[in-house]
């Protein structure tokens, strides 16, 4: 059976985001690759009698989604933080295709924001929709419900407390979301775009 493996990340020390911080969160991504790879083992031994072990099967299943998408939520969180800082170009396609959306840059990063503050755990979004061609923000509770359908996630901001317990308290969560945009690299956000 084909498993998934962790990727690796180029994260440099980050402004207001502690190595602590990625240390560990990197460990809970480990995990939820770890788990989606043993999800899929046992669906693979328990489909072997799907009759006898529907329930079992279909509980798995709501299961798999959850860890598979962590995984892949966290592959986007930590790519936009590798490599260093890096600011939106102004002529960049992405940029062009915010402000067409919501009038300007600034009136799209505060709209995301205020997402980010959403009360419980999930993620911020900006997806892009290709059959409208079009961006959409979203609010992801967990790691799996509201993710849009037939949208590309380009860029996940983490609003789990482990994202930035260690150095911010639930309080100063306006200040983790200001601090990530600090150190967003928007070469990573525009080439998920692309």
């Amino acid at each position: 059976m084909q498993t998934f493996t962790p990727k690796t990340f180029n994260i440099e020390e980050l402004k207001g985001i502690s190595k602590k911080t990625i240390e560990e969160h990197l460990k809970l991504y480990a995990g939820y690759v770890k788990n989606t790879n043993l999800v899929l083992e046992k669906l693979n031994e328990l489909n072997k009698d799907a009759i006898n072990n529907a329930y079992v099967i279909s509980e798995l299943q709501r299961r798999f989604s959850f860890e598979y998408n962590g995984m892949r939520n966290h592959e986007i969180y930590f790519q936009s933080l590798s490599d260093g800082p890096k600011n939106l170009e102004e002529n960049s396609k992405l940029k062009e295709m915010i402000i067409k959306e919501w009038g300007s840059f600034e009136k799209w990063l505060e709209l995301f924001k205020s997402i980010a503050t959403t009360r419980g755990v999930g993620w911020a979004m900006l997806f892009y929709d290709k059959k409208e061609n079009r961006l959409l923000n979203a609010w992801v509770d967990e790691q799996h419900i509201g993710i849009l359908q037939d949208c590309t996630p380009i860029l996940a901001l983490d609003m789990w407390e482990h994202s930035y317990y260690l150095d911010y308290t639930g309080a100063e969560k306006k200040k983790y979301i200001e601090t990530f945009f600090e150190n967003l690299n928007w070469g990573k956000i525009e080439n998920n775009f692309s």
